[in-house]
């Protein structure tokens, strides 16, 4: 193959992608944008019992939201369309044919009954289960049987005694025996495909040229390349990367952890933040940075750079992360037009964000954003507080203090240093600490510089907030 030609295959069989399957997808972008080649999707819906409606267009959605675009795909066509498993079932249907003919898959009609009692037998004399290939040996008449809409499935035919191996640019070479590979069911009864047919005829018309992918494959990997060799096909290149893990060292699950990529979008993570720790799943920049750009990720990145343990995936690194490229990377103009888009359905937040005073906005950025790790924190320092259906008698009190005094300063003196002082002034008369008025103003114990986020808001809209107690 002249050209690189990468993919992913997700199903549409959760909510969104997998965040480490979006992990797996800007591996494949990047390496197909690294050596000036493309970058497919494709959407395996074989398993229909599973299928969520609408998963595929969220998933398609999602990997726009973070940039990563593909060159060919379900939504935009190809010249290898079309791109979802369930519009190519007569290619299923062909070459598993063709499988049989060569005698390297057979029929088989065994019953489910069957098959559970032959698991059960192999389970009870402690060995791995397996088909026993008595469809192979017993069966003579398949065409006819077939003929009478007897129900059948095509397994693959794998020759026993077999030493073989494939190369891994990660992993180096792996080496399988045959006698521990499975007569794996190929095309279901229903005419579907299983994932190791749909795969192997998939890429191989579709000339993918490296299968980039998780190592939970690399058992499966051993039937696909027998695939291969029964089709005469020559073996794409093979690279199994680590699968992402939580601090405890687990797999990364829905159990423990947020895994649908739009989560971090809809939690105020920048996508660019999220693929530049993505990318530091398992391999280093080779300055030892942390932090880059996505092209520069795309330069520098090489497979076999790759580490194959697997990597921590820690939301708290990735905070900080999203917090740097809030503080240091976006300049103040890029924060407020992220900020209006996060907030777009919001009119409080909104209305705050497109002020039409840029100097006094921008203060207000200016203070908030060494303060948030998200999007979504912004709004608990500049939000008002929420309504409470009953305040304590001493809140009441205090309350009244403050909006006597801060209503005797003039328009003209509402200022950092003035209301400072009157903050100072209540602080002392009430014998409470200046930390009482931050949460009578805000609801909240801390967060942004009280008299700088009173100049912004206004006399007005200061005083607007105290009036809940009162």
């Amino acid at each position: 193959m002249t050209q690189v030609r990468t993919r992913i295959a997700p199903s549409p069989t959760g909510d969104d992608i997998h965040i480490g399957n979006l992990y797996t997808a800007l591996i494949n972008f990047a390496f197909a944008k690294k050596h000036k080649g493309k970058f497919i999707i494709r959407i395996e819906d074989t398993d229909r019992q599973r299928i969520r409606e609408g998963a595929q267009e969220k998933i398609l959605s999602s990997l726009k939201s973070f940039g990563i675009l593909y060159d060919e795909g379900p939504d935009i066509g190809g010249p290898f369309a079309p791109y979802r498993q369930s519009d190519r079932l007569p290619l299923y249907k062909k070459y598993a044919l063709e499988l049989v003919e060569k005698g390297a898959a057979y029929y088989c009609f065994c019953t489910k009954e069957r098959l559970e009692a032959l698991r059960e037998e192999q389970m009870a004399m402690k060995k791995t289960p397996r088909y026993d290939k008595h469809c192979l040996h017993e069966v003579k008449a398949a065409k006819e049987r077939i003929a009478k809409n007897e129900a059948y499935v095509i397994r693959l035919n794998v020759l026993p005694d077999k030493k073989m191996s494939f190369q891994d640019v990660i992993r180096g070479e792996i080496s399988f025996d045959s006698n521990e590979v499975d007569d794996q069911v190929l095309l279901k009864s229903d005419g579907y495909p299983t994932y190791h047919l749909g795969v192997v005829v998939d890429d191989h018309l579709m000339e993918i040229s490296h299968i980039i992918r998780a190592e939970e494959w690399i058992s499966s990997t051993p039937k696909h390349v027998l695939l291969y060799e029964s089709f005469g096909w020559e073996l794409p290149v093979f690279a199994h990367l680590p699968i992402l893990r939580n601090p405890d060292r687990s797999k990364l699950s829905k159990r423990k952890n947020p895994v649908w990529a739009s989560w971090y979008l809809e939690q105020g993570f920048l996508p660019e933040a999220v693929l530049n720790y993505l990318s530091l799943m398992g391999w280093s920049h080779p300055e030892q940075k942390e932090i880059f750009p996505i092209s520069e990720f795309i330069k520098r990145f090489d497979l076999k750079d790759v580490h194959p343990a697997g990597p921590i995936f820690d939301i708290q690194k990735l905070e900080w992360m999203n917090g740097v490229y809030i503080r240091d990377v976006l300049t103040t103009e890029q924060l407020i037009e992220r900020l209006r888009q996060f907030y777009r359905n919001d009119e409080e937040v909104h209305a705050l964000l497109n002020d039409t005073n840029s100097k006094k906005l921008f203060s207000l950025l200016d203070l908030a954003k060494s303060r948030i790790k998200t999007l979504r924190e912004f709004k608990d320092l500049v939000a008002s507080p929420q309504k409470e259906e009953h305040f304590e008698s001493e809140q009441v009190a205090s309350a009244k203090a403050l909006t006597v005094l801060l209503s005797g300063i003039g328009s003209g003196m509402w200022n950092e240093d003035v209301i400072l002082k009157h903050l100072k002034t209540f602080s002392k008369e009430r014998g409470v600490s200046m930390r009482i008025a931050y949460i009578l103003l805000t609801g909240k114990p801390q967060g942004l510089p009280l008299p700088q986020f009173m100049v912004y808001l206004g006399k007005d809209a200061s005083l607007k907030r105290l009036e809940r107690y009162v």
